[in-house]
Parts: structure tokens; sequence; C-alpha cells
């Protein structure tokens, strides 16, 4: 769960306004032997949410699934993405990890925790493979910030990070998310970030497609990161978890991302494999962390349900 500017965001991933429900409409009952009909749509308390069949993008559920809202640390999917999408991407190299990466985390005043992090270390280096899983483990702002600088353009920190941003956004126009835009690498907003359901789960699409993000956004827990210190070895670090609860609790699951925040609320975006079928969907400004869950299962259910 993360924080949002506009106040408290910590780990935890999608939600949207008002509702409309596509599904295969009930039959009208025969006099005799009627066609069985469609399974009612599940109800769920999230502002927005979607489902698709990923295969061939045909809406499974659907609440405000146009509807723009906050999207918290789901907005991290897009940064892992651009980062995945480089030209010649070389997942060992190692970026140094600066202090204006700690301290956007870690109040340097206080020591006061403002954002999730995934903890890096002052001074050490980090493989951008490693950077990916604290970024969408732990949901770590430190490790976007890093990879945002080191995959955006520019002579500063300042304008290589608004380069990034820059790059999601094109990445956006080109997955054809018309409701969504991003004003920061992490979801922490100036007021301008969000997405509608049906988009989340269109840029989830896309980018379980992409093996490494698959392999990331579907580990439980994960140890094997290295932070290099700056005259040889390493630090030890504790294993990072993945918030998403879905992992290990509903059979089939594969990812995705956790979100949330004072405006955001709770947000998830989750993806499961039955069958060989894989059904992706988003909730969107849920109740509670707990509820996203609960609606989520809902969704995946009534997506498997349906044929085709």
């Amino acid at each position: 769960m993360t924080i949002d500017r506009g106040g408290v965001r910590r780990r935890a991933v999608v939600a949207v306004a008002a509702g409309a429900v596509l599904g295969a409409g009930v039959l009208a009952a025969a006099p005799a032997q009627a066609a069985p009909a469609t399974a009612a749509a599940p109800q769920v308390s999230a502002q927005g949410a979607y489902a698709m069949d990923a295969a061939t993008g045909r809406q499974l559920f659907g609440k405000a699934r146009d509807g723009r809202l906050r999207t918290g640390s789901t907005t991290k999917i897009m940064t892992a993405l651009v980062v995945l999408s480089q030209r010649n991407l070389n997942l060992e190299r190692k970026v140094r990890i600066q202090k204006a990466y700690t301290d956007y985390v870690i109040d340097p005043a206080t020591g006061t925790q403002r954002y999730s992090s995934a903890n890096l270390i002052l001074g050490d280096s980090m493989k951008v493979r490693d950077l990916l899983y604290g970024l969408m483990l732990p949901s770590g702002c430190d490790a976007a910030y890093a990879l945002a600088d080191t995959y955006g353009t520019g002579p500063t920190t300042a304008a290589r990070t608004k380069s990034f941003i820059g790059k999601m956004n094109s990445k956006a126009r080109e997955l054809g998310l018309t409701n969504t835009h991003f004003d920061s690498f992490d979801g922490v907003s100036n007021g301008r970030n969000y997405a509608s359901p049906r988009d989340l789960a269109k840029l989830a699409g896309a980018a379980l497609k992409n093996k490494t993000f698959k392999k990331v956004v579907g580990t439980k827990e994960y140890d094997d990161m290295q932070s290099y210190r700056p005259g040889g070895g390493t630090h030890a670090m504790p294993a990072w978890k993945n918030s998403n609860k879905l992992l290990g609790s509903y059979r089939g699951a594969i990812g995705v991302k956790t979100g949330s925040g004072p405006e955001a609320k709770f947000c998830l975006v989750f993806a499961a494999t039955r069958n060989g079928r894989t059904v992706v969907g988003t909730i969107l400004a849920d109740t509670s962390a707990d509820e996203r869950f609960k609606d989520a299962k809902k969704i995946l259910d009534h997506g498997f349900a349906q044929r085709g």
C-alpha cells in the first residue's frame, strides 16, 4: 500500500465512478426447455471495476468501466512496463542509490516514512532486475524514483524523471488508454494521476505479456536481491513480500498490483489463469484493504464461469 501526495498512501492496487455491467444477456424463458440463464453479475463495493478475457479482450464484468479514478500505486505497473520496454534493456545493469531516492521516502529531518519503501541503502548499487522486484512487491517509491531517474533523459534528476513520466503517457497513448494520465512515476500524485478500470486492465494485460513482468508480479516473496557496497561486498536486506493476498489464496492467481491512498482509497489490479484461460481485472476505490480482495474473487469467479 502506498501513500498519495494529498495524504498518506502505504503499500497495499484500482477504482472508478458510477456503473455499467455488460454480460451475456439473460435469455427470455421459453414455455419449455428454456436456455440456461447467465449467472447474475456480482455486487461489489468498489466505485469502479472491470474484468476481461486476456486472450480475446472480451468484457466479463464492468462497473463504471471508463470512469477516471485515482490509481495509487497501481501506477507502478506502467513504471515497470516503460522500463521493460527500453531498447537493449540490461536487467543486470547496476544503479547507484542516491540520496534523492532515500530522502524521498524517509524524511531526513524527522526520520519518519512518507511513502512506501523498498528500504534501498544509500550509496549502494542494485541491479535493475532487483529494483523491479522492489518496485512491485513492497511497492517501493524509492525503487520507482531510481528507475525513473535511470531511464529518463536529461541533464538533471528533475529533467530525467519528468522525461520518464512523459514516456509513461506515451505508452498509455500507444496502448489506446484514452482515460489514463500520469503525473508521477509512482502514483504519488499532484492531482492529475488517474485511469479507468478498463484502461488499467488493458495495461496489465499488455504488461503480463512480458515474461520478466509476469515473473515479478507472481512472486510472493523475494530475497535474492543484492545491495552492492561501494567498497565491495554486499549488505544483507530483509525479504520483500508481496502485498497481493490473492497470490496463494485464489487458485491460479498470477498478480498483479495493490494500491491505496486517501483519494485512491483501496485499489487492486488482478489476474488469474485457469485451464489455459486468463482473466485480468481491476478494482478501484474500494472501501477497505480486505474488501478489494473479496470483490476481486467475486469478479474472477464470475469471469471464469462465463464461456469464451
